[in-house]
């Protein structure tokens, strides 16, 4: 994993906990403040809805990095392992029949990125994509007058990108439905992804979970033969 990658990971990552945390506020305040003064009188909510959106900036800066590297990488194009072609669909399978075998079946190369890993990661990024035309119809709506501090361009992009989802969902309610849950398929891929790289580690015995730390990984030589 290169260095660009390792630092989006780990962006990510701090991105992902501030954005749960304060989303989860923004949609029910459970907390106020450990000081006797009104909430409103120190911002709670808006310092939870400024963090917020700071994280959703980097996630989607982020995701159009990744966007673009996943086709102009030099050291890999993660779309080569999405065409779905012969070589990939069995490397697909195989590497699912030996997580669900527990490693007694391996016939595939884990040096590099696989199709299965490569599609699992396209499904986080497409979730982060919906978050972001969500979480934006969600922003918009609350700048009803179309002004911005910015100008009026802001909101009117906004709504050209973004009132889609209105019309899918069926209005405010529904996107901002659809928003949080979306959160959740988002923290049950995060804990698939933790255990797969614990499972990983210990079954293939590669050093799977340094990658996001030192860029590499063990891999066993084949022994040749003359």
């Amino acid at each position: 994993m290169t260095a660009t990658m390792r630092i989006i990971h780990w962006a990510n990552a701090i991105c992902m906990i501030i954005a749960v945390i304060t989303g989860l506020y923004i949609g029910y305040p459970y907390y106020q403040t450990l000081i006797a003064d009104p909430a409103v009188d120190k911002y709670v909510m808006a310092w939870n809805r400024w963090w917020h959106f700071m994280a959703a900036i980097i996630f989607d800066v982020t995701a159009i990095i990744v966007g673009y590297l996943y086709f102009f990488s030099r050291f890999e194009k993660p779309y080569k392992k999405l065409i779905p072609n012969k070589q990939n669909i069995v490397e697909f399978w195989e590497v699912f029949l030996n997580l669900i075998t527990f490693n007694r079946r391996k016939k595939f190369d884990s040096s590099h990125s696989d199709s299965y890993n490569i599609v699992f990661f396209t499904i986080f990024h497409l979730l982060l994509v919906f978050m972001l035309f969500t979480g934006l119809q969600l922003y918009v709506h609350g700048l009803a007058s179309g002004e911005s501090s910015i100008g009026t361009w802001w909101p009117w992009m906004l709504h050209l990108v973004t009132d889609w989802t209105l019309y899918v969902f069926g209005g405010n309610m529904g996107v901002r439905i659809a928003h949080h849950y979306s959160m959740y398929f988002i923290l049950v891929w995060v804990m698939c992804h933790i255990y797969y790289q614990i499972w990983r580690t210990i079954f293939w015995k590669e050093g799977d979970i340094a990658i996001v730390i030192g860029g590499s990984k063990f891999v066993k030589e084949e022994d040749k033969k003359d």
